[in-house]
């Protein structure tokens, strides 16, 4: 049962994700929070994470680390994508059985359902077809996280599950144009427009795939959410429960910026999957649903990003 003095390991905790999750555990009273910069812990290595984490045996551990990027990061990079996921993973996965931790929740992506998928993605829909050949590396390396922590569970008894959040967006996102995902890519296109008095966006692609966007806020709130709960499921979506197309946030973003700005799109660059919006109703099911409001999010994000240029 988690309790407010209960022993928690987060993994990532200056990512985007992990960051929001150690800020939301420690708002809500949480006295013995672990975490540790990678200068001071490789998560590479794995007599290293094994041996840190037989130091601190924790109760919980949340796998919020990993190496992320937007479309043409992950074409360019396949194999960093593949091999340095694999190995964070699975040294934290595998170390926390080593150190017998009963509870870990991995947090895994969207992006390992089938390119042609049916909308909305249910859970069952894993594995039923071919991954979008841009981030496929990445893909597998996340369904391999997913199923470590399925058969752990299953073989030693355990309570290693996944939760599977779409699009996220929030403060200490990366807004490099070039490697970033599309919200906060668009995010910095359109300031860096409106301050030097451009006229044009931007955008990749034909600008119609339609994505799922989630503040990251709302994922820490999940995952203390699930630790506290029994759940049968192996893995549970997280989102919104509803898309809109690459195009409508850009003029969401415009809008909220104020910023004029005619669309141009560079059809050299991929679309990337057509669609990818989640079925929540297992989350909800338990309880679950996100809280956070695009408008609100994206207030708190813009914040961040002004203090972040």
């Amino acid at each position: 049962m988690l309790k407010k003095n209960s022993k928690i390991f987060i993994a990532g905790h200056n990512g985007m994700v992990g960051s929001a999750v150690y800020n939301h555990f420690k708002l809500k009273k949480y006295s013995k929070l672990y975490a540790i910069d990678k200068k001071k812990l490789n998560l590479l290595n794995q007599k290293s994470v094994f041996k840190y984490l037989n130091k601190i045996k924790p109760e919980y551990v949340i796998v919020a680390a990993a190496k992320v990027g937007g479309i043409l990061a992950n074409k360019k990079n396949k194999q960093k994508f593949l091999y340095e996921n694999l190995q964070i993973q699975n040294n934290l996965i595998h170390g926390s059985y080593l150190a017998k931790v009963k509870n870990l929740i991995f947090l895994g992506s969207s992006c390992v359902y089938p390119k042609k998928c049916q909308q909305p993605i249910k859970e069952e829909y894993l594995l039923r077809g071919s991954l979008e050949e841009t981030n496929d590396a990445y893909a597998i390396a996340k369904i391999s996280g997913m199923k470590l922590c399925e058969t752990y569970s299953n073989n030693y008894n355990l309570n290693y599950k996944t939760l599977m959040p779409c699009n996220l967006y929030g403060p200490k996102d990366k807004y490099d144009t070039e490697n970033s995902h599309f919200f906060p890519a668009l995010l910095k296109k359109i300031y860096l427009a409106k301050k030097y008095n451009r006229k044009i966006l931007n955008i990749w692609g034909s600008g119609k795939p339609r994505r799922e966007l989630l503040y990251v806020g709302d994922v820490a709130e999940a995952v203390e959410f699930f630790l506290k709960k029994k759940i049968k499921e192996s893995f549970i979506n997280i989102g919104t429960g509803h898309d809109k197309s690459i195009i409508w946030y850009a003029k969401f973003i415009m809008k909220e910026l104020k910023a004029n700005l005619k669309i141009k799109y560079d059809k050299s660059k991929p679309d990337g999957t057509s669609r990818k919006c989640l079925n929540i109703k297992v989350a909800k099911k338990y309880g679950w649903k996100p809280k956070t409001s695009l408008k609100t999010g994206f207030k708190i994000t813009y914040h961040d990003f002004l203090n972040s240029i």
